[in-house]
C-alpha cells in the first residue's frame, strides 16, 4: 500500500510524470561511434593512457627481453617450467613489441592527436576574434575600479578611451575601442593567448616524442663487440658479437666505418686507504675511419663520452684482460693462437677464463680456468688477485679433450664449457695436476696431446653501438615540451575592459575591470599596475586612492542626460578609486 502511495505523489507533480514517460532517443552507430570518439579525445583520457603506458612499462624491467638476450629468456623459462611458457604466451619477454603495449602506444597517439588538433583550431579562431564585448556592469568584476578626471584637465571621454587603449596595447593586449565617438565609449583588451600556445606546444611535443621513440623502436638497432688491442671492428653484422635490429631495419642502414682500438689504459687509485686499487679513470686511445677511402683519425673514448660515427654513438661499457696463448695439438701443428677474452668474476680482475680448440687433431682440445693480473697463493694453496695491475700474471686452467659439440649447430656461449662429454686431462685432483702459467712458460699436455703457452696480455673493451634515428627529435621535442609547460603556467589569460563618460560638472569618469581565465593569482596586481598607468597618464594625484571613494560611470547615462553617477566622491577631485565589487569570477560576456 505504501509503494502505491509513494508512486502516487511522485506523479502527482507534470514535471516528475514527463520525466516518467520520457524515453531516451537510441544513439544509433553514428551516435555510439561519436560518443566513443569524444571519450578517447578528451584530455582525461589521455592522462590514463599516459599513465597506463608507464604502467604497462614495468613487465619489461621484471622479466628479461628477448630483443636483449635471447639466451636468458630461455634460460628463465627452463628455470621456471611452471609459469615461464604462460608468461611468454602473454608477451611478457616481448613486452615493447607485444600487441598489448602496442594497443595502448596507438591509441595514446590517437588520443594527443584528436584533442590538440580540435584546440588548435579554436585557439586559432580566439586568436583572430575580437575581444568579448563590454559587461553591463563591470563592478561585478573580480577586480574592478574607477578614476576620476577634473573637468579642468581637458580630457574628453573619447580621448581617455584611446589613450587607455594606447597603454593597454603598450602592456601586450590586443584591443578594440567601441563606440568611440559616442557617449559612454569602451574598450575590451584581451591577452595571454600564449598560455593556450604553451598547452598546444606541450601536448603536440608529446606527440612528437612519440613518433620519435616510434622511429628509433623501427629503424634504429644496437649491437655489442669486445675489441682487444689491436683489433678492428667494421660496421657490417659480421662484425657484431651481438645484433639487436629494429622492426624495419635493413642492411643498408650501416655506414661502412671502422674502429681500431691502439691502446686501453685505466688509472688505478693509489692514495685512498678505503678504495686503494680501485679504478677511477677509462681512456681507449682509438684509430678510426668514415668509410675505407677516408683518412684516419685518432680519437679517445671514455665512459659517458661516446664516439660517433656513421650515425651511431660508440660506448665505453666494460674492459678486460686477455691472455695471449698459443696451443699446438698433437701433431704438433698450432691449432689457436692469439688473445682469450677473460670474463671479470671478482676484486682485483680476478677473471674466468674458456678456451676451445676445436680444429686441434687428432682430439679436439678444451680449457677452462682463472686469470690473476698479480697472483698471490695463501698458506692454504688457494690462488688469489691482490692487485689490479699486472705485477704477477698467472693463468691457472684445467684441460679437457673430446667432442666439444660445436658441430651440431646448436649455439654455445663463448664464456662457458659443457665438461659433462669431455674427459679431463689436468686438474688439481688428478695425477698430471693443474696446468699453471707464468707469461713466456709452455705447458704440456698429458698422452701427448699438446702444448700450450702463456704468451703475455692484452687489455680489452666492451662497446655498445647504438644508432636511434629518433634521438634528437625525443631531445627537441622534450626539450619544447618543457618550454610549452612553462608557458601554460607562468602566463596568465586576461581580460580588461574600460568605459568612460562624461559627468554633469564636466568630470570624466572612467571604470574599469578585469577578469581571469582560470585561477591568476597576479591579477590584483595587473590592476594595481593598471590604475598607476592611467593616473600618470592623465595625472592624477597618486595618493588619492586611499583618500578616494569609488565613483563609477552609469551605464545608462547618455550624452544628453548627463546624469551624475551613482557614487561619487566630490570632496576629492582627480580620484583613483581601490577595486570594489565582489571577489568571485563572473562568467565571461
Amino acid at each position: 500500500m505504501s509503494e502505491r502511495v509513494n508512486v502516487k505523489k511522485k506523479q502527482s507533480t507534470p514535471v516528475a510524470g514527463a520525466k516518467a514517460e520520457a524515453a531516451l532517443p537510441a544513439l544509433g552507430p553514428k551516435g555510439m561511434l561519436r560518443w566513443a570518439w569524444t571519450q578517447l579525445t578528451s584530455m582525461r583520457t589521455a592522462l590514463f593512457l599516459l599513465l597506463l603506458l608507464a604502467v604497462a612499462a614495468v613487465p619489461g624491467s621484471l622479466f628479461p627481453q628477448r630483443p636483449a638476450n635471447p639466451a636468458n629468456v630461455t634460460q628463465y623459462i627452463k628455470d621456471h617450467q611452471d609459469y615461464g611458457k604462460l608468461l611468454d604466451s602473454l608477451q611478457l619477454y616481448d613486452v615493447y613489441s607485444s600487441a598489448w603495449f602496442s594497443a595502448i602506444y596507438l591509441l595514446l597517439f590517437i588520443s594527443l592527436i584528436g584533442c590538440v588538433v580540435p584546440r588548435a583550431i579554436a585557439h586559432y579562431k580566439a586568436m583572430r576574434s575580437q575581444p568579448p564585448r563590454t559587461p553591463q556592469r563591470l563592478s561585478r568584476l573580480p577586480e574592478y575600479g574607477t578614476l576620476v578626471v577634473p573637468a579642468d584637465a581637458g580630457i574628453p571621454a573619447s580621448d581617455a578611451i584611446n589613450s587607455a587603449a594606447g597603454l593597454l596595447s603598450k602592456r601586450g593586449y590586443r584591443v578594440e575601442v567601441r563606440d568611440a565617438d559616442g557617449a559612454l565609449p569602451s574598450l575590451g583588451a584581451e591577452r595571454g593567448f600564449m598560455k593556450e600556445v604553451g598547452n598546444l606546444v606541450f601536448h603536440t611535443s608529446l606527440i612528437g616524442v612519440l613518433v620519435s621513440v616510434a622511429a628509433g623502436g623501427l629503424f634504429g638497432y644496437s649491437g655489442q663487440r669486445i675489441l682487444v688491442e689491436g683489433d678492428t671492428f667494421v660496421n657490417t653484422l659480421v662484425g657484431y658479437d651481438q645484433f639487436n635490429p629494429g622492426t624495419n631495419f635493413q642492411p643498408s642502414q650501416l655506414q661502412p666505418y671502422s674502429l681500431q682500438l691502439d691502446k686501453f689504459n685505466i688509472t688505478f687509485d693509489r692514495e685512498s686507504k678505503g678504495k686503494f686499487g680501485q679504478p677511477i679513470d677509462f681512456a681507449a686511445t682509438v684509430t678510426t675511419k668514415e668509410n675505407p677511402d677516408a683518412p684516419a683519425k685518432q680519437e679517445i673514448l671514455k665512459v659517458n663520452d661516446p664516439v660517433n660515427l656513421g650515425g651511431t654513438s660508440i660506448y665505453l661499457t666494460g674492459n678486460g684482460y686477455a691472455p695471449v696463448v698459443t696451443i699446438r695439438d698433437g701433431n704438433g701443428n698450432i691449432a689457436m693462437q692469439g688473445p682469450v677474452v677473460a670474463k671479470l668474476q671478482g676484486d682485483n680482475y680476478y677473471s674466468s677464463v674458456v678456451i676451445k680448440v676445436p680444429d686441434a687433431k687428432p682430439d679436439q682440445l678444451g680449457f677452462v680456468g682463472f686469470f690473476l693480473p698479480t697472483a698471490f697463493v695463501t698458506d692454504k694453496n688457494v690462488s688469489f688477485s691482490a692487485d689490479p695491475e699486472l705485477f704477477n700474471p698467472q693463468l691457472t686452467l684445467n684441460s679437457y679433450y673430446g667432442d666439444l659439440g660445436l658441430n651440431s649447430g646448436a649455439p654455445q656461449n663463448v664464456f662457458e664449457l659443457d665438461v659433462r662429454n669431455l674427459t679431463p686431462l689436468n686438474a688439481r685432483n688428478l695425477a698430471a695436476g693443474g696446468i699453471t702459467l707464468a707469461p713466456g712458460s709452455t705447458a704440456t699436455l698429458p698422452d701427448g696431446k699438446g702444448t700450450i703457452s702463456f704468451d703475455g696480455v692484452k687489455r680489452y673493451i666492451g662497446v655498445d653501438i647504438h644508432h636511434n634515428p629518433g634521438q634528437v627529435y625525443a631531445l627537441v621535442f622534450a626539450l619544447l615540451a618543457v618550454a610549452g609547460l612553462i608557458l601554460s603556467l607562468y602566463v596568465n589569460r586576461r581580460r580588461v575592459w574600460v568605459r568612460t563618460g562624461t559627468a554633469a560638472d564636466g568630470r570624466t569618469m572612467v571604470e574599469y575591470g578585469l577578469l581571469a581565465r582560470g585561477e591568476d593569482h597576479r591579477l590584483a596586481g595587473e590592476a594595481a599596475a593598471l590604475r598607476e598607468l592611467f593616473a600618470t597618464e592623465w595625472q592624477l594625484p597618486a595618493d588619492a586612492a586611499e583618500e578616494a571613494a569609488s565613483d563609477s560611470v552609469d551605464p545608462g547615462t547618455t550624452a544628453g542626460s548627463q546624469q551624475t553617477p551613482s557614487r561619487t566622491s566630490d570632496n576629492v577631485a582627480g580620484s583613483v578609486s581601490t577595486p570594489a565589487g565582489p571577489t568571485g569570477p563572473e562568467k565571461d560576456q
